[in-house]
């Protein structure tokens, strides 16, 4: 390995613009990002994750630090110059294009994100730390089941939705998986693109807040099919916590075959 090849980071600081925009649903608002810096970003796929910055309020683009060091320095400036961030799932990723697609979902608490996304025009610039395609291997990304799994389950919320959508369409057509997807209401529902044997359930609130224990419920009444299960559960942090607890108390997974990630948290916010 060169010196070169050895300073190449697994993740890059890219600064993009906004291309357009589009409403998949009413809830669901995606965003698709260009410019030439594209050029050296990658995906693995799957739930491939990302981190956004965005401006503050009379900003044009946020104020991010370049250079090696850039975390360090992020960390230490001000509140009133340190941009927010959050995390998000790469939704779409054409590098003949150097485009790049994410989806937001609009909260009501009109969160820096969503309020960012629901004003967001051609144009607008932000930040995106990602993969960098000259490191070798591609990191970021969690889906990553045993060679000896017989089906996998798939649980969350809309919020988990892009990444569960990633990780259905990568998947081969000899897998068997069992996706639970809550959402606010039957308008959020959507076709998902798959090859593999999917069974989907979607659970609806009906308009009440996440996190009321719709996708523990749902699973707990489930019949599990034989074999070695791999779970993938994202949402939000004490549904999946709980949800967590139930698949290896109660159901007796292993808790290396369980994946689970609090995206958000109720009441609070999570970088």
């Amino acid at each position: 390995m060169t010196t070169t090849e050895a300073a190449v980071q697994p993740y890059t600081l890219f600064r993009v613009e906004v291309v357009r925009s589009e409403r998949i649903s009413p809830r669901m608002l995606r965003v698709t990002f260009g410019g030439p810096d594209l050029a050296r970003c990658a995906s693995a796929g799957h739930d491939q994750r990302i981190k956004l910055f965005f401006p503050l309020d009379g900003q044009t683009e946020p104020i991010v630090p370049a250079g090696p060091g850039w975390f360090g320095e992020f960390r230490a400036m001000p509140d009133d110059l340190r941009p927010p961030i959050r995390t998000f799932t790469i939704s779409g990723f054409r590098t003949g294009q150097r485009e790049l697609d994410v989806d937001f979902v609009l909260h009501g608490d009109l969160g820096p994100a969503s309020r960012w996304a629901g004003g967001a025009k051609p144009g607008d610039r932000i930040a995106i730390l990602a993969p960098d395609a000259r490191h070798t291997p591609i990191t970021g990304y969690e889906y990553k089941p045993g060679a000896d799994t017989d089906w996998t389950l798939l649980a969350g919320d809309e919020t988990a939705l892009p990444a569960i959508a990633g990780i259905l369409s990568a998947m081969p057509d000899d897998r068997h998986a069992m996706v639970f997807l809550e959402v606010s209401s039957p308008r959020e529902m959507r076709p998902l693109d798959c090859a593999a044997r999917v069974h989907v359930t979607w659970l609806s609130r009906g308009g009440a807040p996440a996190g009321g224990g719709a996708l523990l419920d749902a699973i707990t009444r489930t019949e599990f099919p034989s074999g070695r299960p791999y779970a993938w559960v994202a949402g939000e942090s004490g549904a999946v916590v709980a949800l967590r607890r139930h698949l290896v108390r109660e159901r007796g997974l292993d808790k290396k075959d369980v994946y689970f990630s609090g995206y958000w948290l109720l009441g609070g916010a999570i970088e």
